[in-house]
């Protein structure tokens, strides 16, 4: 298949890292501090964008729609951020990272306070727009943001730090917020608003911090004329960028399924109705993506790449093991592995794309990335959404693993085709 090559933007003469900020010695300590703000900025929002995963199956006793209507909620919100991905994606490199950042957190604390006040189906639907929207704005700029914090920072360093603080803010604040929100929701009053109280405060608080950290990007002389974003191969790397976004696109198959229908899952097929398990289970299977991420950065790229194949096939097969015996156990296990093997795929993606696009375009590159990622994660919760209204969650867990292990099989492929620029070796050794 063959993909068009086309530019988000027209880019001035030089591109646009000819206008950024210049690299003081004496700004480091502020970059440094920058970096750690938006990271945390990062894993707030993303931990947000997840509080109702947790909180779903209150919502179906509550109002008695069906688990069906679960994937059109979760659709909403993905419809959202590949939406803000077309619509803003690229806007950041000549715009600033901070000029798109605080209104993406403003759309997200709006949203939490459109779940408080508004808490029927409709207001769902709608909250969950609004939250994809502020996501879709968040995920390229904060990661690009990331990495030049850190360049400026430390000069010296390799991307070791970016690529684990970046990938586990993202993928680590995909848990936090199911195991917030299902603690809240098992232990407190008002489990279908206090949740989104604490997040509220938490998301103005991260909209200071922004405010706070220094911008990496500078006005370009001429102000470049707006495109939708496009998916592009154009990037530095063309083999290299469609191997990485098959990689993050059969990564966040899996993701899609434990952030939308992985609740109803346990409460109904394996009958274990916690509110505070449901956000624990989510939490562990992410937390296994973030540690799997964390605990490779020295193991040879290559060699990564592999062993998050295998271990996303294996895991998401003993998932399905763990679905057809209604054993909670495998099914926990089955999907750190399979989130675990996950996290080193998009880790992997991340840096090699990052690596290979210029400044000019990296949020561009990151943008398109991060699109295909999505168009995984929705999917997967539809395609398993209509699954289930034609048969059992439990056969169509099996169709689910077949599919993703064809997805898996083509990454393998792309990247032994081409051995100078798979996944893991384009960022370097």
């Amino acid at each position: 298949m063959k993909i068009e090559v086309s530019s988000p933007a027209c880019v001035p003469a030089g591109g646009f890292g000819s206008h950024r900020r210049d690299r003081q010695p004496g700004h480091s300590r502020r970059h440094n501090a920058g970096f750690w703000l938006i990271a945390a900025c990062f894993l707030t929002a993303m931990a947000f964008s997840t509080v109702p995963t947790p909180l779903y199956p209150l919502y179906q006793h509550r109002d008695g729609f069906s688990t069906f209507m679960i994937t059109v909620i979760f659709a909403t919100y993905v419809v959202g951020v590949v939406g803000s991905l077309i619509l803003v994606g690229p806007v950041s490199d000549w715009a600033g990272r901070k000029r798109i950042l605080i209104p993406a957190l403003g759309l997200e604390t709006i949203a939490a306070v459109i779940f408080l006040v508004w808490p029927t189906l409709p207001g769902l639907i709608v909250a969950r727009l609004i939250t994809g929207l502020g996501v879709g704005m968040i995920s390229a700029t904060a990661t690009a943001y990331l990495q030049e914090l850190h360049v400026v920072s430390r000069p010296d360093a390799g991307r070791g730090r970016f690529e684990i603080v970046s990938t586990a803010a993202n993928i680590a604040g995909l848990g936090v917020g199911p195991l917030i929100a299902g603690i809240l929701a098992q232990y407190v009053t008002a489990p279908l608003r206090t949740p989104y109280i604490v997040f509220a405060v938490l998301l103005l608080l991260a909209i200071a911090a922004v405010a706070f950290a220094p911008e990496t990007v500078g006005k370009p002389t001429q102000r470049p004329a707006w495109r939708p974003q496009s998916i592009s191969a154009d990037h530095g790397d063309r083999a290299g960028f469609i191997a990485a976004a098959v990689g993050v696109f059969g990564a966040f198959s899996v993701f899609g399924l434990f952030t939308s229908l992985a609740p109803a899952f346990v409460a109904g097929t394996l009958h274990h109705p916690s509110r505070a398990l449901a956000g624990l289970i989510v939490f562990v299977v992410f937390g296994a993506a973030a540690l799997a991420q964390s605990a490779t950065p020295r193991v040879k790229l290559r060699t990564r790449l592999s062993a998050g194949l295998v271990g996303e096939a294996a895991g998401v097969i003993v998932l399905a093991a763990g679905m057809e015996k209604a054993n909670l156990a495998l099914f926990l296990i089955g999907g750190a592995l399979a989130c675990a093997g996950a996290g080193v795929l998009f880790k992997s993606a991340i840096g090699s794309v990052a690596s290979a696009a210029s400044p000019a375009e990296r949020g561009a590159a990151l943008a398109g990335l991060f699109l295909i990622a999505y168009l995984g994660l929705i999917v997967s919760a539809v395609g398993l959404g209509i699954a289930t209204q034609y048969t059992t969650a439990t056969r169509a867990m099996l169709w689910f693993t077949a599919a993703l292990l064809a997805v898996l099989a083509t990454v393998a492929v792309l990247n032994r085709a081409n051995r100078r620029s798979p996944i893991a070796a384009s960022v370097g050794e």
